[in-house]
């Protein structure tokens, strides 16, 4: 059986192609320079435990839509709270730090790479003011980018991946999702998405019962991938 042709590369953002950690830590060290590095992680934790938390109450029905810049702005007052800082400026500026994340360093040249062989799609649930911030920040070079504001939903649910879908105007399996998170791979999967996992250190690892279609160490490995993937497709035909 011939592998099946893909046509169109959509990515996720924050973990896969920009450090989220990073980011977010030095927003908080900024908040507050005296902290040390264990407080510095639970304040952490504390961001990323109330977005995971407020983005799932949102996609169970138990709140209202509210675009990631409002849940940015909540998770940095629980973590000024938390630290005792008050300053609304500086409340404000940590808010922000949520756009401000470093690109993985073979981002921008594994996306140019890519680039040359398939149109790129980020598909982010990122707002589109962060998502714009977020690209400028980072270097990252589109031919489409897509928030999930636009479906008033958040990864995984399906009108989030349903948007790349519909852009492309192609079948959802001629679409490769790439992700460093199983969780959007699996989501994606469900819409009939094509899937390949990219190793990050602050990923979420397949599972043993996972089956994504591609596995790979960085975009060089993907793109490397794809490529030989395309050879044995010409070689076929003949």
């Amino acid at each position: 059986m011939s592998e099946p042709e893909i046509d169109v590369l959509v990515f996720d953002v924050l973990g896969t192609l920009v450090d989220e950690p990073a980011g977010l830590r030095a927003g908080i060290r900024a908040l507050d320079p005296s902290l040390d590095g264990a407080t510095t992680e639970r304040l952490l934790l504390l961001w990323q435990g109330h977005i995971e938390h407020e983005q799932r109450r949102i996609l169970d029905g138990e709140r209202p839509y509210l675009p990631s810049d409002a849940l940015d702005r909540e998770a940095a007052h629980r973590v000024a709270e938390a630290a005792g800082v008050g300053d609304p400026d500086a409340v404000a500026a940590l808010a922000l730090s949520a756009r401000r994340l470093p690109p993985w360093p073979d981002t921008v040249a594994g996306l140019a790479r890519l680039a040359e062989g398939f149109p790129l799609i980020g598909l982010s649930n990122a707002s589109r003011t962060a998502l714009l911030g977020l690209n400028a920040h980072a270097g990252l070079r589109w031919h489409q980018a897509l928030s999930a504001e636009d479906a008033r939903a958040y990864k995984p649910d399906p009108e989030v991946y349903r948007l790349a879908v519909t852009v492309s105007g192609l079948p959802p399996e001629r679409l490769l999702m790439v992700a460093a998170h199983a969780w959007d791979l699996r989501g994606a999967q469900r819409l009939g998405l094509r899937t390949a996992h990219v190793s990050r250190p602050v990923g979420d690892p397949p599972a043993a019962s996972d089956r994504f279609d591609l596995y790979a160490d960085g975009l060089a490995d993907l793109a490397e991938q794809l490529d030989a993937r395309r050879a044995r497709r010409k070689a076929a035909r003949g």
